[in-house]
């Protein structure tokens, strides 16, 4: 249950999701905390589950502690909560809960840790999808029910480097969200109103130019529209997103794949995905978004996760060009 070393951390597999959790310990449970348990039906890595919620390694709103448990702050319907996610030996998962918000994350723990998943669904095409794919037994495709909490991160995320938009996020956060309940010293990220309230020098400060924020200030002034995707079809889900403004099918997809647990949610218009994905299955490290979905297409309905299990590998074409440089508009 605990994290198992399969590949070196690359940036590569970091961005595939995967996040180190220490073989769990006894833990006692912590003061004013609801708790409850629950039986994984399967194989589970909370490293690989849980992994895509962390926005980078400092990310207030994630923690891993040396016990083997995982924290999560988040701002539910019901609002703010902390949860504590550990996995036993025996295959039960015990989690606690605090803040106005811990039953509800309670009671969605089962679809947060992939219940909703159907990893039996997947079919490996490949040598290499099936090596990996062999390797992870584990992985389960999160769904948190949460869209707004998904899509600000990675509208941070358009067309910068990922330091930048982790660097953004975690000082947005600390300025403008609130420290979360319990033990930990997490912050839970602002209120849709907060988000659209941010005065445009404090988004400078932050590194986010004005494309960018603009973005997210139109999808907080409609956030329950959005909110309301999470329990939608995929392309409707997706439609909902895409018509704000901003908002394209990148964004889209990666939001998706976390709030609503979307198997086939596969990333397009992405910087590098394409050539990794040719590279790994045929060697065209040049391959585009029409020659990345071919290769994908004998995953219809599981091409996210068959990306997942890609990048998760590791297996990237030698580097042949600088890295996109960092910037700071914060400094400007």
């Amino acid at each position: 249950m605990g994290a198992r070393r399969f590949d070196p951390l690359s940036r590569t597999a970091t961005r595939g999701g995967r996040v180190d959790v220490p073989d769990p310990r006894p833990a006692r449970a912590a003061a004013g905390a609801k708790e409850r348990r629950w039986p994984a039906p399967g194989p589970l890595d909370l490293g690989l589950t849980l992994g895509p919620l962390r926005r980078g390694p400092a990310d207030p709103t994630f923690r891993v502690t040396p016990d083997g448990s995982v924290w999560r702050a988040t701002r539910t319907p019901a609002g703010p909560a902390t949860l504590r996610v550990r996995a036993a030996s025996d295959g039960t998962v015990h989690a606690e809960a605090w803040g106005e918000g811990a039953d509800w994350v309670l009671d969605g723990l089962p679809e947060l840790l992939g219940a909703a998943d159907d990893p039996a669904a997947f079919v490996p095409r490949h040598r290499l999808v099936h090596a990996s794919h062999r390797l992870r037994p584990g992985l389960r495709l999160t769904r948190t029910g949460l869209v707004l909490e998904s899509l600000v991160p990675t509208v941070l995320e358009q067309k910068v480097t990922s330091d930048e938009a982790y660097r953004s996020w975690r000082r947005l956060v600390r300025q403008y969200g609130e420290p979360a309940p319990g033990p930990q010293d997490l912050y839970v990220m602002p209120t849709a109103r907060a988000w659209a309230m941010v005065p445009s020098w404090d988004w400078h400060r932050a590194g986010v130019d004005a494309k960018r924020s603009a973005t997210i200030v139109r999808a907080a002034r409609v956030a329950d529209r959005l909110e309301e995707a999470a329990g939608m079809e995929l392309t409707l889900a997706a439609a909902r997103l895409e018509a704000v403004p901003g908002i394209g099918p990148w964004t889209s997809a990666e939001t998706l794949q976390r709030s609503n647990g979307a198997a086939d949610a596969v990333t397009t218009g992405d910087l590098h995905l394409p050539g990794i994905v040719g590279w790994a299955l045929t060697g065209n490290r040049d391959a585009d978004d029409a020659e990345m979905l071919e290769l994908l297409a004998p995953y219809e309905g599981q091409r996210h996760r068959a990306a997942r299990l890609i990048l998760l590998a590791g297996r990237t074409p030698p580097r042949r060009a600088p890295r996109m440089p960092r910037g700071d508009i914060g400094r400007l």
